[in-house]
């Protein structure tokens, strides 16, 4: 399986290890117009009619929130320093990643 993706940020590792976490986003998800979510600690405003609407918004605001600072519908990569100025990414950039599965041999 092939899939596409936009590097949406290269972010330095937390603990200072010679790393860096890649976080790429969907291309249908970044057409969709689904990934635009407010930066981490900017206040979003969300306006409702009746108690319906309320609670149809709060899940929303609270399924966007993913653990306090997550990003949900973000694919992350941790990728060694190397492995990085190897592949000279950045913000913006198209990457395909495609996963197969290892074939094994019943032994």
């Amino acid at each position: 399986m092939k899939k596409e993706f936009v590097v949406r940020s290269i972010d330095a590792a937390p603990d200072g290890a010679p790393y860096v976490i890649v976080s790429l986003s969907s291309v249908k998800d970044l057409k969709e117009g689904t990934q635009t979510q407010p930066a981490f600690g900017t206040p979003k405003v969300m306006g409702f009619t009746n108690m319906n609407d309320m609670m149809k918004d709060l899940n929303k605001m609270f399924s966007g929130m993913g653990g306090m600072g997550m990003q949900s519908g973000v694919t992350q990569l941790k990728l060694d320093m190397h492995e990085y100025k190897e592949m000279g990414l950045s913000v913006g950039d198209k990457v395909y990643l495609e996963l197969s599965k290892a074939e094994t041999l019943g032994i």
